[in-house]
């Protein structure tokens, strides 16, 4: 029997405190309670802080490698949630550090495995509908201008130094898979591609966030790889829009990509990063680091007819976006990640 919904749905959002995770977490605020879970162990207070002051939203420190009981937490007595239970859950807990991925690597492990296992027990527990962010590294390395597709099963080294995310990610969806077989939950996988926009962490190795410091302050624009290393990229408000929309859809929509759907090559973002920003800064390559791979190009055939969408902001807009935000944020920014 469905739990009954009193006002507004209660939602719970792990890794609420990282990069999309808070951005899930503002949009999901317009017509709901959100429980957002973080430890802090790959995420900032800063990306949540504004939304604390809003009481449809309840910030929950713990660690979803545990087992999760929310009856414990006295503050989530608001939402009644031991009468109303939780209607979805968005599970994105998990590190994505390119600088920081050996240090991080248990944690990537735990996240893909006993982080699944208990955010699905509690899907169960109260028959919420549940969305899983995985990644598009479940297709292993592209080949040429190949896109990948969801049917594709993708080739993956289960034994490499980065195996605990890769393999990882196809191992949690084989959770997500289970679940919905043997308790006949509504859970959902999207594999998420390249994504970028405000709040991401400086000095990780991620290009964007890096790139716009160091044009800001006409350093070198460092590209771990070569003049041949490409991405696609999404602006992080069309990725939490496709989270939302695969949250709605028929309990039949199982599997869906969301990324955006040109390859740009880092050089042409680095450009574009230096034109914005009026920067003297140069281009200059290292060697590449472990978790940083070439980006396979998402198929967005079935994205588009089953939930109607599509990448609607313009690189150039995303990226004068996520400068603004950096300019306006910089002394922060810096003072927090060094």
């Amino acid at each position: 029997m469905e739990n009954p919904v009193f006002e507004k749905k209660n939602i719970l959002v792990t890794g609420g405190a990282g990069f999309i995770g808070s951005h899930l977490c503002e949009r999901l605020l317009r017509d709901a309670n959100v429980i957002c879970i973080d430890d802090f162990s790959n995420s900032s207070p800063k990306n949540i802080e504004h939304l604390l002051q809003y009481p449809d939203f309840e910030f929950i420190n713990y660690d979803v490698d545990n087992p999760i009981d929310l009856s414990k937490f006295d503050e989530l007595d608001k939402f009644k949630v031991k009468f109303q239970g939780i209607q979805e859950i968005y599970h994105l807990a998990c590190p994505t550090s390119p600088k920081d991925f050996e240090k991080l690597k248990m944690k990537s492990l735990l996240s893909n495995s006993s982080a699944m296992i208990n955010t699905l027990d509690l899907a169960v527990k109260y028959r919420a509908k549940y969305v899983f962010a995985s990644s598009s590294v479940v297709y292993g390395d592209p080949k040429d201008d190949h896109k990948f597709i969801e049917s594709y099963q993708g080739v993956v080294n289960h034994l490499t130094p980065r195996a605990c995310y890769d393999e990882g990610k196809r191992f949690a969806e084989t959770c997500v898979e289970t679940y919905r077989q043997f308790y006949g939950i509504d859970a959902k996988v999207a594999r998420v591609f390249t994504t970028y926009g405000p709040r991401m962490k400086l000095f990780e190795g991620q290009l964007i966030p890096d790139f716009i410091i160091n044009a800001l302050e006409g350093k070198d624009l460092t590209i771990y790889g070569d003049e041949t290393m490409s991405t696609s990229l999404l602006y992080v408000g069309d990725m939490v829009d496709g989270f939302a929309r695969l949250m709605a859809s028929a309990p039949e929509v199982k599997i869906v990509n969301l990324g955006g759907d040109r390859v740009i090559s880092y050089v042409e973002v680095a450009e574009k990063i230096i034109a914005l920003t009026g920067s003297t800064s140069k281009i200059v390559f290292e060697k590449p680091l472990v978790f940083l791979t070439k980006k396979g190009l998402p198929d967005l055939t079935y994205v588009k007819d089953i939930l109607g969408w599509m990448p609607l902001i313009r690189l150039e807009d995303g990226l004068q976006k996520t400068i603004d935000y950096t300019v306006a944020n910089k002394e922060a920014l810096l003072f927090h990640s060094r």
